[in-house]
């Protein structure tokens, strides 16, 4: 598995095709690291669509969506289904987060979250504005995620250091 990019370093830059609910409309496009540059990101990695932890912890982000709107936050996810399963999820579940598809895992090895046997590590990664790694957690086992108030504390302490 390749090493994760380190806290304080630029993260690689990539791009992948995704798409986004908005009111009922499904707006696919292509996703780049670099042109989100100027706003913090946060991109969660998950191992699959439509999966019990999966749903909810992409239903916990969505939902409190004006939590990472009010510090200035985008939340991508990231996970290795293709835009269609993406598409299904959304309409689904009503999620409002750009869904990313890392069909091949380029982006997980990149992040070293790739895994053989389940595809990816569920893993969060804060990225600051200027593109550098502000915080991160790695899941050994994704039987649990990254709570939405930690994340959003997270957020707050990184903007501040």
């Amino acid at each position: 598995m390749a090493s994760a990019p380190h806290i304080g370093t630029l993260v690689p830059d990539f791009t992948l095709p995704g798409g986004v609910l908005t009111g009922d409309r499904f707006e696919r496009r292509d996703y780049a690291l670099s042109l989100q540059r100027g706003r913090p990101l946060v991109l969660a990695f998950y191992p699959g669509d439509d999966t019990s932890v999966c749903t909810k912890q992409l239903c916990s982000y969505s939902s409190g969506l004006e939590q990472f709107q009010d510090q200035d936050a985008e939340v991508w996810g990231i996970s290795p289904q293709d835009v269609d399963s993406h598409e299904r999820f959304a309409r689904k579940y009503d999620l409002r987060m750009p869904l990313l598809a890392d069909t091949d895992r380029r982006v997980a090895r990149a992040f070293g979250v790739a895994a053989p046997g389940i595809g990816l590590r569920r893993a969060v990664f804060l990225i600051g504005a200027d593109g550098t790694l502000r915080w991160k957690h790695v899941a050994l086992l994704g039987a649990t995620f990254q709570s939405l108030d930690t994340l959003a504390r997270q957020l707050a302490d990184t903007a501040t250091a």
